[in-house]
This record gives structure tokens, C-alpha cells and sequence, in this order.
């Protein structure tokens, strides 16, 4: 494959290739297996010897190609076209690190890998036929190797099923479901890392496995946990990858990890109310399962599961437990872990590494060979320093190559050679974005950061790009950024420096700026914590627009704070018991978000707010107020009531809300809604409430989309669902009961004067 990864640009055409020869079992089995695909809307090529005249793989079929399924039978040996090709699936497996399964059928694992038996006879045999002199021992090898490689490979037995239909039905889930997670698109030197650590969990499938990478911050730990969860993740029923947990476990800690942990098994959201719970709860809940669980950059030994390293014995055999750390220590005195290290790469890897990403081939440009090797002698065999430094002399002239060159020279800190990179590579608006991303939008979606910034005035589609380009921030499955924590403190020293450049000036600070610095962002405030005392917060505050805090410990924020501007506020989880003492008028705020703010008693006046769009309020639990200008939000889209459980009922004005789309009342069981306020809403969409609405009202009706949500315990989901549309027996009916124990939700987009059960039913 000489143009091996410009298969990147290319559109997918198969979903699989099916490798295998024989017409006995392609009518036997495979057609069975090409057919169960398709049902489930997956393109095949079946790749036999009589389906393609060339001798090797084209590689645009596998360029176009998810996953490749090798058949092995008794006569696979037999043909020579069968094991050329493997050997090209196996090189297209290791360059792509892409799904390569193997099944076997009629025929031992253990001879197809040992090649021993009739399978092993057969495979001397066709090499014989096939090469001669010095080429038949490398003709040899090379099959032998491949066959080997491929068997090595987690995969399916035929003899351990009760049908072939049975068989079926496990690949197509297990292949609809691939792959979780996105890994690398140049993954040099993965692959012998991967061997390594198939090795240790296959050779520890019976008993509990734990094992830890560790290795330098930006030497490939995550990238090689990726891997291998995506090589086996389909083999476990319950699993959970955790990237980066020091950022899961900064908001609440502990306790939040747990909650991921409960949501990645077993499907359902948990709120945990105190360490001793959630401990109490993962020893139940997961007893006797068989997980595997991905831990990523954990930097602190409190960060780690106790139930899981001292009470392992409560989970099933072959659970597997990966833990990536840059302290070697951190498993110390586990007498149940092995330990993977991961070193530097050589002088030969780091050169094709960078080249990959600093012309998109595995060798650089002859005139800019010398160049290259200079370039890359100063990243010290670290794949990110490669990959970031490479990416940012792609399509670069020899002037700038020379500029990196002498910014980079003398510099033996990691930090300060990616420092220089970014700041030599990116304009001030790219700049700007790149810290914002690493001080306030890791984890939030792609979306939502595009919309807070447009907020602020800000079009950051174009910087954005660039910024994925050069791997300084990426877009993970959940279309959500993630940034290298290194690289996100090389960006808080950026804003560090900024800030200090911006904002110190020469007097000392007022009493009320002082006051209002302790409302800073947490992520801003570390980052310019050693700022001289007089920094004017006045001058900083007026120019932040995305304020976000978790756990604020006083009762209310004070008078004089500068958030004129602000566009979004997100003080969730915060001690506040109303949120400030005097209106304010902050007429750029479309955001405010209090949710989880368990002391909070009563809203404020939102007469200065006229730009709000979204109230989030939800688990206000002792929340007995809602102020009655909340109608004078005109612009308000979203209302978010969800268990204010102390409410009992609403302000009248806020039936006022003209522009109000969603609103969520689930476990707010002291209001009723009557009918015929609901129905001055005239623009809802969506209406999430416990309390039922007896008569939908005409005037909703007659929107172009409604739902109504409510926590049903005995409707059929059935009886209700694809109704719109249809005719009906009559303008007035009853939707009658059922048994269903999930929430239904109902379309009645034509529905207009349907009845639905009274709340006196048992049912409710």
C-alpha cells in the first residue's frame, strides 16, 4: 500500500468484506451472514477467489472497508489467492488499526493458529506448489505469519454456538456496534503495543485482569487504551471508557465518576447522594458481571475505584480493568496488576510519525529531509510533540521550517517546544479560540461552544478548523471537544500571561473588586492566580461573556459585579439561596443556568434579563418561588422545573410566555396544570409534566409539531405510537390503558380533542 493513508479521504462504499473460500460454505453460511447484513442496512463485498480477478486486494475495496471478517475453514490453506490476501488484510489492520475478525468454522482455533493438523498439512502443501527455490521458506513465512496474526485476533468459534443462526445473529450485533471510539488517523508503532497487551488479557481470560500504562503525558497512553478498547469492547456486554477523569472527577469528584461508571454499564442515570452510597451501589449492582472499564489519565490514587482494586473477587472472570497514569507508582502494592510502559519512540518511528503529519506521507520530502530529522530530534519521541509540531509546518515554507527551527532551539521542556509551536502557528483569533476551548469548552459540545460564541460576537468556525487541523483540540464520537491535558496547560499559561499583560495596572484594587474577584471562573482564576494585587477586576470582569462556576459557597452573589455583558451564567450545584440582593440588568444573557442549586428558595426579578432564552432550574429541590416577571421573558424558549419539588404552584404571568417552546415539570407533583392556561402557550412544542392534562386544548392542536411526555406506569408505548396521521374512530376518545412501565411519549399533532385518563386513575 504505497499511498496507505489517503485512504482517509475517500468515501466508505462496504460496510464489511468477507473474506473466504469455497462454494460449500458460502451457501452454507456466509450467504446467511451477507443476508443478515443486509437487513440491517450494511453493505457487504464478498471477497472470494471468483469474486475478484486480480490476485491481490485492490485497495480501494479495503480503503472503502469498516471491518474485514475472515472465514477459516479446512480448505483455506488450500488456496494461495486466499492467504496473499490475508497478508494484505493484516498490513491494511496494522497501518489503519481497523477491525479485522476472524471465525472459524469446522475447524479448531488452536490449529489455524499452531497451523497444525489437516489446516497445517494443507498449508506446506500449497506453498509448495506455489513458490520454489529460496522464495518457498519466505513464502512460508510470510502466510504462516499473517495466519497467525489474524488468529491472535479476538474473534468466533462455531463449535461454541448452538446454530448457525445463533452465530449470525453475535457477528452482526458485534459488528453493527463497532467501534466505540476514535483512535489515530497515523497509528505508527501501535500495533506492536497492541500484540503486547492482547497478549496479557487473552493470557488472563479466565481471572481478573488489571492492567496499567503508564508513560510520559503526550507518549500515546490514551491512544494505545483506545485501541485496544475498540479491539475487544464488543466481547463485553457491560463496559465503560472514561477519558480523562481528572476532568470527570473535577466538578464532584468521586461521586461523579461513579455516576459515569453506573450510566456507561448499566443504561440508567443514578444521582448519588455520598461516597459510601455510590460504593454500596457498584458493589451491588455490578456483582458478578463480567465489565470491562477504561480509566484514562488518572493522576491521583483517590481517583480509583476502591471496590474495584480491593474487591475485585466481586466481579466475574475475565473482567478487565485498564488504568493509563503517568505515575508509575500509582497501582503499587496491587498484587493482581500487570504493568505496560510505553517509551519514547526511536529516531526511525518519530521521522515517519511527523512526516505523516507534516507532508501526509511515511517519508519526508527529499528537499526537506534534513530539515525534518533536525525538526524532530528536538520532540524527543513523544507522539504529540511529533504530531503537533509536524501538523503545524504542513504545506509551510523552507523560510518558516528555519523560523521553528531557531523559536525551538535551546528549549528542552516539552511544554515550552509545543508553546512556541502555537504561538508561532496560529493567529490571535485561532489563539484566542484554542484557549477558550482549554479553559472552558473541553467536554461541551461542538454546537453549544459555536453558539456561545456567536454570542459574544465571535464567528470561530474557520479558527476551529484550523485548530482540529493542527490536533491542538479534537471532536470525539459525542461531537464534544477534547484537548491533551497537557496542551490544556500550555493554554492556561497563554491566558496567565494575557491576562497579566492586559490587566494589572498600577493602583490597588477597590473593596468590590476584590469582593468580585472570588466570583471568577474557577479554570480563569487558577490560571491567573499569581497576578500582582493590582489587577483591575473591573476591566477583567467587563469583558468576560461565559461565566461558569460549579459549587459557590456563599448565599448570594455581590452587588457590584461586572457581568454587563455576560451571555451565559452556569452556577449548577452552587450553596446560593437567592442569587442577588438588587435587580440587575444584563441585557446580553440568553443562558442562566441554576440547576442543582439545592439552597436556592426563590428566583430573581428577570425584568433586566430581556434576552434570556434558556432558565435551567432543574433539582432546585427547596425552590417555593418563581418571581412574577418571569412573563416579561419574551425571548424565553426553554423552562426547565424539573423535581422543584418544594413548588406548589405558578405565577400566573408565566402562562404569558409567548415564545416558550419546552417546558419541564416532571416530579413537580404539587402543580396542576389547567387546560386552559396551557393552551395560551401559543408556541410549545414539547410539554414534560407528571400532572396530566385531561383535554388537550384545540389551540395546541393545531401547531405543527406537539409532544406531551408524562412517566405513564400502564400505557402501551403501542397503542399510542405512529397515531398522527391516521383517522380516527371519533373527534373525542379515551386512549385506553396498557402496561407499559417506560415514559410514552404521544404525538398529537392530530389528536385535537382527544381525552386522556383523569389523574384519579391508579395508573398515574
Amino acid at each position: 500500500m504505497d499511498n496507505a493513508f489517503s485512504s482517509y479521504k475517500l468515501p466508505r462504499k462496504y460496510d464489511v468484506l468477507i473474506n473466504f473460500t469455497g462454494e460449500d460454505i458460502n451457501r452454507k453460511f456466509v450467504s446467511h451472514l451477507n443476508y443478515a447484513f443486509s437487513t440491517v442496512g450494511l453493505t457487504t463485498f464478498l471477497h472470494h477467489p471468483n469474486a475478484v480477478k486480480s490476485t491481490h486486494i485492490q485497495e480501494p475495496v479495503l480503503s472503502h472497508c469498516r471491518v474485514v471478517i475472515v472465514v477459516f475453514t479446512q480448505t483455506y490453506s488450500q488456496s494461495a489467492w486466499c492467504l496473499d490476501q490475508l497478508q494484505q488484510i493484516i498490513k491494511w489492520h496494522e497501518t489503519y488499526c481497523r477491525h479485522v475478525l476472524p471465525v472459524y468454522y469446522e475447524i479448531q482455533p488452536s490449529d489455524v493458529r499452531l497451523q497444525k493438523g489437516n489446516f497445517g498439512k494443507a498449508l506446506k502443501a500449497t506453498a509448495q506448489q506455489t513458490f520454489s527455490g529460496q522464495e518457498l521458506k519466505h513464502g512460508m513465512s510470510r502466510w504462516s505469519q499473517a495466519i497467525t496474526k489474524a488468529a491472535n485476533l479476538f474473534g468466533w468459534d462455531e463449535s461454541n454456538h448452538r446454530s448457525d443462526a445463533e452465530l449470525v445473529e453475535k457477528i452482526v450485533k458485534s459488528v453493527v456496534n463497532l467501534p466505540a471510539l476514535s483512535v489515530t488517523k497515523f497509528p505508527v508503532g501501535l500495533q506492536s503495543h497492541l500484540e503486547d497487551l492482547f497478549r496479557t488479557i487473552k493470557n488472563k481470560s479466565t481471572e481478573f485482569c488489571m492492567i496499567e500504562i503508564c508513560g510520559e503525558e503526550g507518549s500515546g497512553k490514551t491512544t494505545l487504551a483506545k485501541a485496544i478498547y475498540n479491539q475487544i469492547h464488543w466481547t463485553f456486554k457491560e463496559k465503560s471508557f472514561i477519558e480523562n477523569i481528572s476532568q470527570v472527577t473535577g466538578t464532584r469528584g468521586y461521586i461523579r465518576l461513579l455516576e459515569q461508571l453506573l450510566l456507561d454499564v448499566l443504561k440508567q442515570k443514578v444521582e448519588i447522594p455520598s461516597v459510601d452510597v455510590g460504593n454500596k451501589m457498584i458493589r451491588e449492582r455490578l456483582y458478578g458481571k463480567r465489565l470491562l472499564i477504561v480509566l484514562d489519565n488518572v493522576l491521583h490514587s483517590y481517583e480509583l475505584l476502591e471496590v474495584w482494586t480491593y474487591n475485585h473477587y466481586r466481579f466475574s472472570k475475565g473482567t478487565v480493568i485498564i488504568i493509563t497514569t503517568s505515575d508509575e507508582n500509582l497501582l503499587m502494592g496491587q498484587p493482581t496488576y500487570s504493568m505496560f510502559r510505553i517509551e519514547r519512540m526511536n529516531a526511525e518511528e518519530s521521522l515517519e510519525l511527523f512526516s505523516w503529519h507534516a507532508f501526509r506521507e511515511p517519508k519526508p520530502k527529499e528537499e526537506y529531509e534534513d530539515l525534518a530529522r533536525r525538526v524532530v530530534s528536538y520532540c524527543g519521541g513523544l507522539p504529540l510533540v511529533l504530531e503537533i509540531i509536524g501538523s503545524s509546518l504542513f504545506e509551510r515554507t523552507e523560510e518558516e521550517w528555519h523560523r521553528v527551527l531557531f523559536a525551538i532551539d535551546g528549549r528542552h521542556r516539552v511544554s515550552e517546544i509545543i508553546k512556541v509551536s502555537i504561538e508561532g502557528s496560529l493567529n490571535e483569533m485561532e489563539k484566542y479560540i484554542f484557549v477558550d476551548v482549554c479553559c472552558l469548552f473541553v467536554g461541551k459540545s461542538r454546537a453549544y461552544v459555536r453558539k456561545i460564541l456567536k454570542g459574544c460576537g465571535v464567528d470561530a468556525d474557520i479558527a476551529i478548523r484550523v485548530l482540529i487541523q493542527r490536533n491542538l483540540i479534537k471532536i470525539d464520537n459525542n461531537k464534544k471537544f477534547r484537548v491533551h491535558p497537557l496542551l490544556q496547560n500550555i493554554g492556561g499559561q497563554i491566558i496567565h500571561e494575557k491576562v497579566v499583560g492586559d490587566f494589572e495596572k498600577n493602583r490597588p484594587p477597590s473593596k468590590y473588586e476584590t469582593e468580585a474577584l472570588q466570583w471568577l471562573p474557577a479554570k480563569l482564576l487558577a490560571a491567573i492566580e499569581s497576578v500582582q494585587p493590582t489587577l483591575n477586576s473591573q476591566y477583567l470582569f467587563k469583558k468576560l461573556r461565559w461565566i461558569s462556576s460549579y459549587g459557590l459557597s456563599s448565599e448570594c452573589l455581590p452587588n457590584n459585579f461586572y457581568w454587563d455583558d455576560a451571555t451565559v451564567i452556569d452556577l449548577k450545584r452552587s450553596l446560593l439561596q437567592f442569587l442577588w440582593k438588587t435587580p440587575q440588568v444584563l441585557r446580553s444573557l440568553k443562558v442562566l443556568n441554576l440547576s442543582h442549586s439545592t439552597d436556592l428558595t426563590t428566583t430573581p426579578d428577570f425584568t433586566g434579563l430581556p434576552s434570556l432564552e434558556h432558565l435551567i432550574l432543574k433539582y432546585c429541590s427547596r425552590l417555593r418561588k418563581l418571581h412574577q416577571s418571569i412573563g416579561s421573558l419574551n425571548s424565553l424558549i426553554l423552562l426547565n422545573l424539573k423535581f422543584c419539588t418544594s413548588l406548589n404552584n405558578l405565577p400566573t404571568e408565566i402562562y404569558e410566555l409567548k415564545s416558550l417552546r419546552t417546558f419541564i415539570l416532571s416530579g413537580c407533583s404539587k402543580i396542576h396544570i389547567m387546560d386552559k392556561d396551557i393552551a395560551k402557550l401559543e408556541s410549545l412544542i414539547t410539554l414534560i409534566a407528571d400532572t396530566p392534562v385531561k383535554h388537550v386544548p384545540f389551540s395546541i392542536m393545531t401547531g405543527s409539531y406537539t409532544q406531551i411526555i408524562w412517566p405513564i406506569r400502564k400505557f402501551t408505548v403501542r397503542t399510542i405510537h405512529n397515531l398522527a396521521g391516521r383517522s380516527l374512530p371519533s373527534s373525542r376518545a379515551t386512549l385506553r390503558e396498557g402496561h407499559s412501565r417506560r415514559p410514552a411519549i404521544l404525538d398529537v399533532k392530530h389528536l385535537a380533542g382527544w381525552s386522556l385518563p383523569s389523574s384519579s386513575d391508579p395508573g398515574r
